[in-house]
């Protein structure tokens, strides 16, 4: 490794059926690096990122996870986005002793000591959606996810939350990662039959984005009878079409409509880089925050020892743009911001509700599960 720079690997798929929101979490990524470096590198050394496309294959994360690790010297990767991608990945890192900064939402239940998890666990986004909707749209929840582990697990988390509080979950329905427009049609014929009060969708990717448009096209009215999520943010509201958006909820830490000082020079510092018509997301944000994150560690810690990082930036808080964000070091996710919103004619978010703080992340779900005092949606 060059004495003259931080070598560091990014691994996010700029194509493949993730493409947008991957692209997202890569962006965000680099803008920090080149906050970092425009403001002196750390210790006086830029971070130099080695960045590869995965294409959305779990199998070349894993091999190019392998890559950087054995063969580019690199202890740090900053990558994933799906929890299928994640899983792929942990046994390299793990065997290789590095240190995975991963950004997204995921269904928890999950820790390594390789691992530093920045984006948001069930008990930060789902438990204050199934509220939300039982409150303001009905009792009746229909579910549709794609057939991997974030779908099922927030789905099952999610129907504990919608029964035990007098709700029904009147269908369930998983769809292939890649799948077309037949399997779509069979979503809304279901919808149609059924007559629920909200959707619950975990389908990410193009699918998600054909379901969105379908779904306005089938003439639902998406103010009364909404689509839910936890990960439709702006970015691919922006691609599918605000026009057959909005009405459609989505629970997030982040979303580009937040107010705050550090949130405006974000956006603006984003927009100034990737062009005025682009939007920050919980996609984006993440990203971009855990770099941040990992320099103030990396400036204390002096070295890219995975062990110094490791144990340096659990000592972290700081000013994200969503907010103050700390970690809780006995599971090694962060303190987030829940937050809902609505979407509206311009793809950004109406914030509907926000938590009064940060909270804390549960990834194992041992606190009293459906009896949140905070909730007050």
């Amino acid at each position: 490794m060059s004495n003259s720079e931080w070598r560091v690997g990014v691994l996010f798929s700029r194509s493949g059926v993730t493409t947008v929101t991957e692209t997202e979490h890569f962006l965000g990524t680099a803008l920090a690096v080149e906050e970092i470096n425009a403001a002196g590198g750390v210790l006086g050394r830029p971070i130099q990122p080695i960045a590869y496309d995965p294409g959305g294959d779990n199998s070349a994360y894993r091999s190019l996870a392998r890559r950087l690790l054995a063969e580019d010297d690199v202890n740090i990767i900053f990558g994933c986005s799906t929890s299928a991608s994640r899983k792929a990945v942990l046994p390299i890192v793990e065997r290789h002793n590095g240190l995975l900064f991963y950004p997204s939402m995921y269904e928890g239940f999950e820790y390594s000591e390789n691992v530093v998890y920045t984006g948001a666990t069930l008990n930060q986004n789902t438990f204050a959606l199934a509220e939300f909707l039982l409150r303001n749209y009905g009792q009746r929840i229909y579910f549709v996810g794609v057939d991997y582990i974030y779908p099922r697990e927030s789905n099952r988390v999610m129907r504990d939350i919608v029964e035990s509080k007098g709700g029904q979950v009147v269908g369930e329905r998983y769809i292939p990662l890649h799948a077309g427009d037949d399997f779509l049609q069979q979503v809304l014929s279901d919808i149609t039959r059924l007559k629920p009060d909200a959707i619950f969708s975990t389908v990410i990717g193009r699918p998600a984005q054909q379901f969105y448009r379908m779904y306005a096209e089938a003439g639902f009215d998406r103010r009364r009878t909404p689509i839910a999520s936890l990960t439709m943010a702006e970015t691919e509201i922006r691609e599918i079409g605000a026009n057959l958006c909005t009405g459609h909820i989505l629970s997030a830490t982040y979303f580009q409509t937040v107010e705050g000082e550090a949130n405006t020079r974000f956006v603006e510092a984003y927009k100034s880089r990737f062009g005025s018509d682009v939007t920050t997301s919980v996609w984006s944000q993440p990203a971009y925050t855990q770099v941040h994150l990992f320099a103030r560690a990396l400036k204390r810690a002096g070295s890219l020892e995975t062990h110094r990082i490791s144990e340096e930036v659990l000592m972290e808080d700081f000013m994200a743009p969503e907010g103050r964000v700390s970690f809780d070091s006995d599971t090694r996710h962060l303190w987030l911001h829940p937050r809902i919103g609505i979407a509206r004619e311009d793809g950004l978010f109406d914030i509907a509700w926000q938590a009064p703080g940060p909270i804390r992340p549960d990834p194992y779900l041992t606190a009293s599960r459906f009896e949140d005092a905070w909730l007050e949606v």
